[in-house]
């Protein structure tokens, strides 16, 4: 699988790889990574790649021709388009999921004011949003889908097992976890994960799971009741 980075500023985005599981997802050939800046497609003799908003308005905006010509040159490849904006659908882990399936991704990162929308219009195959806030660029949100898709890789994480167990692979969250040793600083973990009867341990999850999502998540824990009951 192939990820390639549409960025006028790659530094932001490389240092992520330069560690830990998606390094040695990378080095082991599970995935890889590209980056192409839009300045080196503009046409402007300054390698402009933003002017001031048609209508008015603050700030400046992406101008088409330097991502036209960027996404047109990867556009070839069979690339599958995401851009990243506040207005865009909520990312969850069921995209993460889908999209791990995908041969090649390109996330388009605007900057300043945003993208101009007949780029957006023209090559997205979707748009995506990560919260309903306003970042400085899309660097951050296409690193967050990024991690989210990998994990979903065969091979990249040491134990596949335990993307099962992970929040919203159900309604439910996911249980507490805890680390040895089963005391730190007089507080202690649940008596029953340490008597070794796999199926009170889970009984307990599944209770704790509950407890966390209604105390989170409300409208999850409903979603669980209802999809329980319809499978009685």
């Amino acid at each position: 699988m192939r990820f390639t980075y549409v960025t006028l500023f790659a530094n932001l985005i490389q240092g992520y790889f330069q560690d830990s599981i998606l390094k040695r997802a990378i080095e082991s050939e599970k995935f890889e990574v590209a980056y192409t800046n839009p300045r080196d497609y503009t046409l402007s003799k300054h390698a402009k790649v933003d002017d001031t908003a048609v209508g008015g308005g603050a700030g400046m905006v992406m101008t088409p021709q330097p991502l036209f010509d960027t996404l047109r040159s990867l556009e070839e490849e069979g690339a599958y388009i995401i851009i990243a904006a506040p207005v865009g659908k909520p990312f969850t882990q069921n995209d993460a999921k889908r999209l791990a399936l995908k041969s090649h991704i390109v996330f388009v990162s605007g900057r300043y004011e945003g993208i101009d929308e007949r780029v957006i219009e023209t090559f997205a195959d979707e748009v995506f949003s990560i919260g309903d806030y306003v970042l400085t660029g899309g660097e951050l949100p296409s690193l967050v889908m990024t991690d989210a898709i990998v994990r979903n890789i065969e091979g990249v994480l040491g134990n596949g097992e335990s993307l099962e167990t992970e929040s919203f692979e159900t309604p439910l969250l996911e249980a507490p976890s805890f680390g040895k040793p089963p005391v730190y600083e007089q507080m202690g973990v649940p008596s029953e994960y340490l008597k070794g009867n796999h199926s009170k341990i889970l009984t307990l999850k599944l209770a704790l799971s509950e407890c966390k999502t209604k105390y989170f998540r409300p409208q999850q824990l409903l979603k669980h009741k209802i999809r329980t009951s319809y499978e009685k």
